[in-house]
């Protein structure tokens, strides 16, 4: 603590001889730094952007002057801003924008709903929805296919309108009969590589589309759309407004998109340009390698418009997800003997994409669920390593990182890959787990964050919203407790302390991105992103943490949100 008070008299002295005063002053609280040299201080001064002073309410009143505005957090506890570090920005606007399924109990509510808005949709015209997840029903469907339901009870309340479902996960989609109807999928239709439709005993299709087959149906939705670049500008700005609020009325100060394309950046940049995002972003680009090829050295961007937009990482996918089956894995499925999962990108093409990412300088992100992909992309990872020996500090991540071979765990210290992880994903998730992988399996491997960390591995925390809210406390909490709605906790021994778990959400994911100089802890120099939460996450009661509210995000030292 000795040089801690050294580093704020120096400062506030420099205040006292006619420093320029704070613009923004937040004393008399709990303000938790997240910085291990400063610790935990009372008040912090804000000037230009940046955190320029932090210690006690006597320190920091030096800065205020007329015009600084204090906001007296009355013991409240303050805390960098959340970092999202995993989730789809222009996803959380798509899914505000169509049916929310992410509530319904039981597919007879969906059908509902479906029914509700035929009523309201033209003749014709595409019903969207997302969210659904049918382990997380209160009953089994009938009939249905692998717990899933068949298409003719939906298909009944919407025979002139197609309807596409998206599954929660994202990796799978419910489509009814008129919808493959105009895709002209039927019994015949094969299965395209990574991909599966789902079929009944007689060989009909069920409507449930695995992974890349959802692009059978999903092309003739797009192409019913006006698809002029005004109109997918015009939609895009919606998608990312919404997303921006929901953001920062959630605590988020900073975002990282896992997998835009080029127009949606290009976007991005144009209202980060115009100061219409508070949100900073950090973007994946996702696309194949032959676009990616002639395009990273354009896109490529870090800090712009006020460090509001980074473009510095690519993101691929080479396997799918647990709960529709399509991760894939060393063993078959627990529950379905005849499938390993799906591999929805070949290998050797991820390998090029790692190629161009160490020619180009860009961070590789790989989504990798099952413990195949996992040793997969650990081994693409670790080949272009050796061949690139000049990467000294490369940081590529593994996105989800879920379910890991033993063998393989010790790995991502070893080579400094980043797990990219998701508290709520364990939660939510680990109903089925079991069933799926094994008991065995899944105490070995399945969302072993302090296994990973033992190796010496970054674990960054995230939501994949709109896979899940968005919100970082349910994921803090599921992070601390591993605790099921029914009160069990999934293998407890895996659980981060909750300051581990607010490091996660705050200096790893800034460590995650090459932003830790910027952002992750209170530090005076460093960006101004603050959250002000109303309840202590840190030492109430567990069950409390999920009732603790955002009073306050944030960003830049400008208040972004403010609860009511």
């Amino acid at each position: 603590m000795r040089g801690f008070s050294m580093t704020i008299l120096g400062l506030t002295c420099v205040a006292a001889m006619g420093q320029t005063p704070a613009d923004l002053v937040l004393r008399n609280g709990k303000i938790v730094t997240v910085d291990e040299k400063i610790g935990e201080v009372q008040a912090l001064a804000v000037r230009d952007g940046r955190i320029v002073a932090v210690g006690s309410n006597d320190d920091i009143d030096r800065h205020i002057g007329p015009a600084t505005k204090v906001i007296d957090l009355k013991g409240r506890l303050a805390i960098p801003g959340f970092i999202e570090g995993h989730g789809h920005f222009s996803g959380i606007g798509s899914a505000k924008m169509q049916l929310d399924l992410m509530h319904v109990k039981n597919w007879d509510e969906v059908i509902e709903m479906v029914k509700q808005a035929v009523t309201e949709a033209e003749p014709g015209e595409w019903i969207f929805g997302r969210g659904w997840h049918q382990e997380k029903w209160d009953k089994t469907p009938s009939p249905s296919v692998e717990g899933f339901p068949t298409h003719a009870a939906l298909s009944a309340v919407s025979p002139n309108n197609p309807v596409c479902l998206r599954h929660a996960s994202g990796h799978a989609c419910f489509f009814n009969a008129k919808a493959m109807e105009l895709a002209e999928v039927d019994a015949n239709t094969k299965n395209p590589p990574g991909g599966e439709i789902l079929k009944d005993a007689n060989g009909q299709p069920i409507g449930v589309f695995r992974e890349t087959a959802q692009g059978l149906v999903t092309r003739v939705a797009s192409a019913s759309s006006d698809d002029s670049p005004a109109a997918v500008e015009k939609r895009l700005r919606k998608q990312l407004h919404l997303a921006d609020q929901e953001c920062l009325s959630k605590g988020i100060t900073s975002f990282q998109d896992a997998g835009s394309g080029f127009a949606t950046i290009d976007v991005m940049k144009k209202m980060a340009g115009a100061g219409e995002l508070g949100v900073r972003l950090w973007v994946m680009i996702r696309t194949g390698n032959r676009a990616l090829s002639g395009n990273l050295d354009k896109y490529k961007m870090i800090g712009h418009a006020d460090d509001h937009l980074t473009v510095r990482a690519i993101k691929r996918s080479i396997d799918g997800a647990l709960g529709s089956r399509g991760a894939w894995l060393l063993e078959p499925y627990a529950d379905l003997p005849s499938s390993t999962g799906l591999n929805t990108t070949r290998v050797e093409s991820i390998a090029e994409t790692a190629r161009l990412a160490a020619a180009h300088g860009y961070q590789l992100c790989v989504h990798a669920i099952g413990d195949r992909a996992n040793r997969e992309v650990l081994d693409i990872f670790e080949r272009t390593f050796r061949a690139n020996p000049e990467m000294k500090d490369p940081r590529w991540r593994i996105e989800h990182a879920q379910h890991l071979h033993a063998d393989d765990i010790p790995r991502f210290g070893k080579l400094g890959v980043i797990a990219s992880m998701q508290g709520i994903h364990c939660t939510s998730d680990a109903p089925w787990v079991i069933a799926r992988l094994g008991r065995a399996r899944a105490e070995q491997g399945a969302y072993v964050w302090r296994k990973l960390m033992d190796s010496g591995a970054v674990v960054s925390n995230g939501t994949d919203a709109p896979v899940e809210d968005v919100d970082p406390i349910r994921s803090y909490y599921a992070t601390v407790s591993r605790r099921l709605k029914d009160g069990t906790v999934f293998f407890g021994d895996q659980r981060m302390s909750r300051m581990e778990a607010l490091k996660s959400y705050t200096i790893n994911c800034a460590q995650a991105a090459f932003e830790e100089d910027l952002k992750g802890t209170l530090t005076p120099g460093k960006l101004a992103d603050i959250v002000v939460l109303s309840k202590d996450i840190l030492t109430c009661p567990e069950p409390e943490i999920l009732n603790a509210q955002v009073e306050y995000t944030i960003v830049g030292g400008d208040i972004q949100y403010q609860r009511r």
